[in-house]
C-alpha cells in the first residue's frame, strides 16, 4: 500500500504560539496544487491523519476539497496529536502498524489505496526515515508529499518519490 506523508503549505511567520500560525496565500496555493495531484493519482485515501496545528488543518482542507468531489476519501480525517513538529516518529510507526494489523479487512491491501499524514518539519523527515531506510531523511519543501510503498507484512517501506508543488507547476 502507499503511505503519503505531506508537509503543510507555506505558513505565516508570526510571533506567538507556533500551533496558531496560518497558511499564507502561497501555502493555500501549494496545498491546492497537491490536492489536484492526489486527485489525478485516483488513489483512495482510506485514512487521513492531520496534525492539530492550524496550518496542517488548513492544508488538509485545501487538499480535501478536490478529493471529496471524486469520492476518494473513505473515512473522515482524524486529528492526531502524535504528528506535531516534535512528534516521535517511532511512536507513529507503531501506531500505523497497529492500525494496519487490526484493519486487514478494511481495504488496506488494495493496490490503489493509501493513507495520508499531514504534518510538519522536522517530523515528516524523521517519519520517512522511520518507515524506510533509516539513512533517508529528506528535507521537504512546503506542501511536498513523500510517496512510500509500504509492505504491511514487513512493516517497512521504500521511498519512491517526493513531489513538491514546484515540480508540478508548468512554466
Amino acid at each position: 500500500m502507499k503511505i503519503f506523508i505531506m508537509r503543510h503549505g507555506d505558513a505565516a511567520n508570526i510571533a506567538g504560539d507556533d500551533s496558531l500560525r496560518p497558511l499564507t496565500e502561497q501555502g493555500d496555493l501549494e496545498a491546492k496544487i497537491m490536492g489536484q495531484w492526489l486527485l489525478h493519482k485516483k488513489t483512495k485515501l482510506l485514512d487521513v491523519f492531520v496534525s492539530p496545528y492550524i496550518r496542517a488543518q488548513q492544508t488538509y482542507n485545501n487538499v480535501s476539497s478536490f478529493l471529496i468531489k471524486a469520492s476518494l476519501l473513505v473515512n473522515k480525517p482524524k486529528t492526531l496529536d502524535l504528528i506535531t513538529p516534535s512528534g516521535n516518529a517511532q511512536h507513529v510507526h507503531d501506531f500505523l502498524d497497529g492500525l494496519l494489523s487490526e484493519s486487514n479487512e478494511a481495504g488496506y491491501g488494495e493496490k490503489n489505496s493509501a493513507i495520508l499524514f499531514v504534518s510538519h518539519m522536522p517530523f515528516v523527515s524523521y517519519f520517512v526515515a522511520e518507515l524506510t531506510d533509516k539513512n533517508q531523511m529528506p528535507i521537504f519543501a512546503t506542501g511536498a508529499i513523500a510517496v512510500i510503498d509500504y509492505d504491511t507484512k514487513r512493516m517497512q517501506g521504500q521511498l519512491l518519490d517526493i513531489i513538491s508543488p514546484a515540480k508540478l507547476i508548468v512554466k
